[in-house]
């Protein structure tokens, strides 16, 4: 800087002009004035332009003469197009438009014929951009939104944008999601959207229409566009909106990076199917052969020279051909479960079983032979104690009982 003010002050000295960065960057004397807000908008004052617009300029747009179901009601203002002829509805509030545009004197027509609405001036308008605010709400009217919103675009501190989102992504069932992912659950998402930056939005068809400040707008705009190209979720988006709010409230960190306030979200890559790669056949420049037709194929078997009466013969011994083949093969079917499986082991393992087999055998043979001769010894015991007890039974002394004899 201090050399540049070296320079153009030799420059003056010398009797050249000063040269300036730009042509129109010279300072003036309004530019550090604290007492004026540089971005504030005045309201327009018709003393201004007392002389009027001296050409008519004038905008028109087309509106469709019947629009369906609104994908969603509106939560604060409804849809009031919903199963209406649009033409209908814009016939009974247009007096309203008419009227608010006559306070700015803006002429307005509504033509039902060609189903066009038109703006123009006329020599008692002052304001020279009232008519491009006129061309936004005719423009807005024609998107659906309701006409008491709409008029809300002839104040200055109202701007609006109409979003373009059919052109976006060519798969009409996956739009269709996205475009549901924006409105969310009982609109739940929409309303977050328009409550943290102040705009309202009207998502109708292929288009997005919102209204609210310029800060809004840019924020709405890109929402709206990582949702349809599935770049971020709005969710994320309203999570990054409602810290920003709150870091807004502290004036330290008004001059500050707030990157690192704010969450870093990874996006997931969903494994795809691999598309089916066919194989390339050997280019050749001579065209495939011609396949032969139904009547060359009979002049070559000779069913062409035969009768009506010999052809039906001949299919009907063709059917009971087949019939008989697939009564063959269905009985084979039946029998198959009746036949017993063949023994696929081994010479070993036969050997194996057998020997296997013998031993279980012996062992049986083994156990019934001393189970027998365990019987045999009880029932010996037992005999035993029965002779031991009857002959010390037999061997006992017999008491004598003593008599008393009285005197």
């Amino acid at each position: 800087m201090a050399s540049e003010g070296e320079a153009n002050a030799s420059m003056a000295a010398e009797g050249k002009k000063p040269r300036h960065k730009g042509k129109h960057d010279k300072p003036k004397p309004w530019d550090d004035d604290p007492n004026i807000d540089h971005w504030k908008i005045e309201k327009f004052d018709p003393s201004w332009n007392e002389g009027g617009i001296l050409e008519v300029c004038s905008f028109s747009t087309l509106f469709p003469r019947y629009r369906g179901k609104s994908p969603h009601p509106h939560p604060l203002l409804p849809c009031l197009f919903s199963d209406r002829l649009v033409e209908k509805y814009l016939q009974e509030a247009w007096p309203i438009v008419k009227g608010a545009l006559k306070e700015f004197a803006v002429a307005c027509e509504l033509n039902l014929v060609e189903g066009s609405m038109t703006v123009s001036t006329t020599r008692k308008t002052r304001d020279p951009y009232i008519i491009f605010k006129a061309k936004e709400l005719i423009k807005l009217l024609s998107r659906s939104v309701p006409a008491p919103q709409a008029i809300k675009i002839l104040n200055d501190e109202m701007s609006c944008d109409i979003l373009k989102i059919g052109s976006i992504i060519r798969n009409k069932e996956r739009f269709v999601r996205r475009r549901e992912r924006l409105l969310g659950p009982n609109l739940c998402t929409l309303k977050a959207i328009e409550i943290l930056t102040g705009c309202y939005i009207l998502v109708q068809g292929n288009t997005v229409a919102a209204m609210g400040s310029w800060k809004g707008l840019k924020q709405v705009r890109r929402v709206v566009e990582n949702c349809i190209k599935n770049v971020k979720h709005p969710v994320y988006h309203i999570k990054e909106l409602l810290i920003k709010r709150e870091l807004a409230k502290i004036p330290a960190l008004a001059h500050e990076s707030w990157d690192r306030f704010l969450p870093k979200f990874k996006k997931k890559n969903v494994k795809q199917k691999k598309p089916i790669e066919k194989e390339k056949k050997p280019y050749t420049p001579f065209p495939p052969p011609q396949q032969p037709s139904k009547i060359d194929l009979e002049l070559e078997s000779g069913e062409y020279f035969m009768s009506d009466k010999k052809k039906s013969a001949k299919k009907g011994q063709e059917k009971l051909e087949k019939q008989s083949e697939k009564a063959e093969e269905n009985k084979r079917k039946r029998e198959a479960a009746f036949v017993p499986p063949k023994d696929t082991s081994t010479p070993y393992e036969s050997a194996k079983s057998t020997s296997n087999k013998d031993g279980i055998a012996d062992t049986a043979k083994s156990l019934k032979k001393k189970a027998k001769e365990f019987r045999k010894n009880e029932a010996q015991e037992n005999v035993r104690l029965e002779s031991y007890v009857a002959s010390n039974e037999g061997s006992r002394p017999k008491k004598k009982h003593k008599s008393s004899k009285s005197k």
